[in-house]
């Protein structure tokens, strides 16, 4: 507030308002963890706006959505790389015993806990998609 940031104000204030909801409709404290989803839903929400901002043709609030984005990330804990998430995704076909495409929902069921609020489930799909099928 003493800097003037409004952009990250605004966003402090968006996480602050979307954990007070989920406290209300969980009513309970949540936990780090629900707290990360709640951020990471909330990254969601920016990149999609920026995508369709994009198609519209607006690019000031395609700046407004990306600077929202860039302070809602700092939130969160480091991504993992694409190799982290192939080692995991490796580790748990062996353990699973998966075999091959029809047994991505297996996988990604006991993938995601491991990955979760680390990675987007889109790109961990696509990488185990990518692994099973030359399974």
């Amino acid at each position: 507030m003493k800097t003037g940031d409004k952009i990250t104000l605004e966003s402090l204030r968006l996480v602050l308002a979307a954990i007070k909801n989920e406290e209300i409709k969980s009513r309970r404290e949540l936990t780090t963890d629900e707290i990360q989803r709640t951020i990471s839903t909330l990254c969601k929400q920016r990149s999609e706006s920026i995508e369709m901002f994009q198609k519209g043709g607006r690019s000031d609030l395609v700046e407004k959505e990306q600077a929202e984005l860039k302070v809602l990330q700092r939130l969160l804990p480091e991504p993992l790389s694409d190799d982290e998430i192939i080692s995991a995704i490796r580790i748990t076909i062996r353990e699973s015993g998966a075999q091959g495409l029809q047994d991505l929902g297996k996988v990604m069921k006991e993938v995601m806990p491991k990955v979760s609020g680390r990675s987007d489930g889109k790109r961990v799909n696509e990488l185990a998609r990518e692994i099973l099928r030359g399974a």
